[in-house]
C-alpha cells in the first residue's frame, strides 16, 4: 500500500527535552515516509484531536518523587484524553527521565496505561530516556525506526 500513515506527535515539555525528543522522532518517521505533525500539548484542544490521524504518539516528562507527576500542560491533557478520539488508533508514548527517581519515566507508564484504558493500546513499548536526550540521539532514532516499522 502506498498511502503512508499520518502521525500526530503531542508532547508536554518544560525544559525543552521532551520537545527535542518529539522533533527527533518526527524526523525519523518523516524519513520513513510517514506524514508527521508535531504539536505542543499546551496549544492543543483535546476534542477530536486524534480523529484525522492514523497514529497518535504522546510524550511527557516526569516530575515528583513520591508519586508520578506529569509535565503540567500534559497532566491537564491526560484527564481529557478520552475526548481525543484515540480509541482504536495506533499509539506510543515517550519521555525523558532521571533513573535516580523512584518512578523513572513514570509519565510514559501513566500515558500507556491511559491509552490502554481508552482502547488504544500502544503498538510498541514506551521510550524512556535517562538524562539528557541530546546525548541519546542513537537510542531515540532506533526507537523511532522500530515505531515506524510497527506502524507498517
Amino acid at each position: 500500500e502506498d498511502v503512508m500513515a499520518s502521525t500526530l506527535i503531542v508532547y508536554g515539555s518544560t525544559t525543552g527535552n521532551t520537545g527535542y525528543m518529539a522533533e527527533a522522532i518526527g524526523r525519523v518517521l518523516g524519513a520513513a515516509g510517514h506524514t508527521v505533525t508535531v504539536k505542543d500539548v499546551a496549544g492543543v484542544d483535546a476534542d477530536g484531536l486524534c480523529a484525522d490521524y492514523d497514529v497518535c504518539v504522546f510524550g511527557s516528562s516526569t516530575w515528583g518523587d513520591d508519586e508520578i507527576e506529569l509535565q503540567d500542560d500534559f497532566a491537564d491533557f491526560l484527564g481529557d484524553m478520552d475526548k481525543t478520539g484515540v480509541k482504536g488508533k495506533k499509539t506510543a508514548a515517550f519521555g525523558p527521565g532521571d533513573s535516580s527517581y523512584t518512578h523513572f519515566c513514570g509519565a510514559v507508564d501513566a500515558i500507556s496505561e491511559k491509552l490502554t484504558e481508552l482502547g488504544a493500546a500502544p503498538i510498541i513499548d514506551g521510550l524512556k530516556i535517562d538524562g539528557d536526550p541530546h546525548s541519546e540521539q542513537a537510542e531515540i532514532e532506533s526507537w523511532a525506526k522500530d515505531l515506524a516499522k510497527a506502524i507498517g
